[in-house]
């Protein structure tokens, strides 16, 4: 256990020092907000991957492929489809506006207090992603080095707020970039190998499993009809991934890398779930599912290799730890706090403590919470049952007024709240049932008002 130790205590410190080059390059609110609107194709994509690939899409996709084979990947599938659409089709018109958060969209088109109203629920989902991702990567080095659930948080959450703090988007662009490259070769090029080798080949694999873990099906075609309700079209609205458009050097940074890295994300679920089902045959009766990717590093690697898969989950769990917290202190300084200030613009300093004010809190909550799935579905129903209809009809309808958005906004989130109260965290009903009422609610409340004279038109 030293070496591994000694390998995840390495990247914890490589990833303080590029947090710290990346301070050194933020020197207005431009660079620490979106790198100063300048990254490459290699950058652009690497960081768009990791994003969007964290803790749930990690040890969250294990567990799906352990209970329910390969089937378990359409988690990813939804989010790499969700990417490829938005750097095809939405990169073009939101690099021309030049903001730095989603719900300027709403203020344009509808009024400012659309847009407070919208930064509420984007701040609730930006928090909980990063919230996701502190608990996932806390419960790899808990199971792992056997360390008490409170610490391993603290230690693995911590970096993460230190150097997201400090350095903003260009220290999580420059991490981001390694930590792509490390779970990608942790993951895909050392982890499976191994893991299929333990289980004795492809065909062993086939032969220990029963035919439905190899079904696309398995998991429910209404499972996989929800996943992309969430998390497609949470792609397509959600601050942690749009703040990453900003960034793109060109529309065609962004149309390109861009679809590349929803590409990746396509296989990187279906190397998680064939991960999983690996566990399924080498630890057939594991109490917890959600531990199915710990269990099987500790159980299937030798050290010092161990060590670098860890560090390559840590990686991929980091990266969009970072995101969700940059996005969610962003939503704080550019959307809230000027309202609290009578409109002055917030500062580079400002915008540091808030970030790292914002860490504290994702830590705190990390400690409480449990499920790592549950709790990003709570992320992407908030945020879909909430502003999705609003954002359409921001961009579709002219008809839309500020008193529908808001309408929709409110009902659409409590609704969401209900039926997650009442059917638990990972039924069909909440999403179903939000977009329905949010739907309803905008319609009604937009036609019953009438339209800001003011408006502009979004694409």
């Amino acid at each position: 256990m030293i070496l591994d130790i000694s390998v995840v205590i390495v990247y914890a410190a490589g990833m303080l020092l590029l947090g710290w080059y990346g301070m050194r390059r933020a020197r207005n609110q431009e660079d620490y907000l979106v790198a100063g609107r300048n990254l490459g194709p290699a950058f652009y994509m690497g960081t768009m991957a990791a994003t969007v690939l964290g803790g749930a899409a990690t040890v969250g996709t294990v567990r799906l492929g352990y209970v329910h084979g390969i089937s378990g990947f359409w988690l990813c599938a939804a989010l790499g489809a969700g990417i490829i659409v938005l750097n095809l089709f939405l990169a073009k018109p939101l690099l021309k506006l030049r903001i730095f958060t989603v719900t300027q969209i709403l203020e344009r088109r509808y009024t400012p207090m659309a847009r407070q109203a919208s930064a509420v629920v984007m701040f609730a989902y930006a928090l909980m992603i990063a919230v996701v991702s502190t608990l996932a990567s806390g419960t790899v080095l808990q199971v792992l080095f056997d360390l008490p659930f409170w610490v391993a948080i603290l230690l693995s959450g911590g970096v993460v707020v230190i150097y997201s703090s400090i350095g903003g988007m260009w220290s999580l662009t420059l991490t981001d970039i390694v930590q792509f490259v490390i779970k990608t070769v942790g993951l895909m090029f050392v982890l499976l190998p191994i893991c299929l080798y333990r289980v004795g080949g492809w065909d062993a694999l086939v032969a220990k499993l029963p035919d439905t873990a190899f079904s696309l099906t398995t998991i429910g075609y209404d499972t996989i009809l929800t996943y992309f309700l969430i998390y497609f079209f949470g792609i397509l609205i959600g601050q942690d991934i749009w703040q990453r458009v900003f960034t793109a050097r060109s529309e065609g940074v962004a149309r390109v890398a861009g679809s590349l890295a929803g590409v990746y994300c396509v296989i990187y679920g279906l190397v998680g779930a064939l991960i999983g089902m690996c566990a399924k045959v080498l630890l057939p009766d594991l109490a917890n599912a959600n531990n199915a990717f710990a269990s099987i590093v500790q159980s299937a690697l030798p050290d010092g290799i161990r060590g670098l898969v860890i560090a390559a989950a840590l990686a991929a769990m980091m990266s969009t730890a970072s995101a969700g917290l940059l996005a969610a202190s962003t939503t704080v300084t550019e959307d809230l706090l000027p309202k609290l200030r009578g409109g002055r613009p917030s500062s580079l300093g400002m915008a540091r403590t808030f970030t790292f004010l914002t860490g504290l809190v994702v830590l705190v909550i990390a400690l409480i919470v449990s499920d790592v799935i549950g709790a990003l579905t709570l992320a992407y129903n908030l945020l879909v049952g909430g502003i999705l209809i609003p954002m359409l009809g921001a961009i579709y309808w002219k008809r839309a007024t500020t008193t529908g958005a808001i309408a929709s906004m409110a009902l659409g989130c409590g609704t969401a709240l209900v039926f997650m109260f009442r059917d638990g965290l990972e039924a069909n009903t909440p999403i179903y049932y939000s977009l329905s009422i949010g739907l309803l609610a905008f319609v009604v409340g937009s036609l019953l008002t009438r339209p800001q004279t003011r408006a502009t038109r979004i694409a």
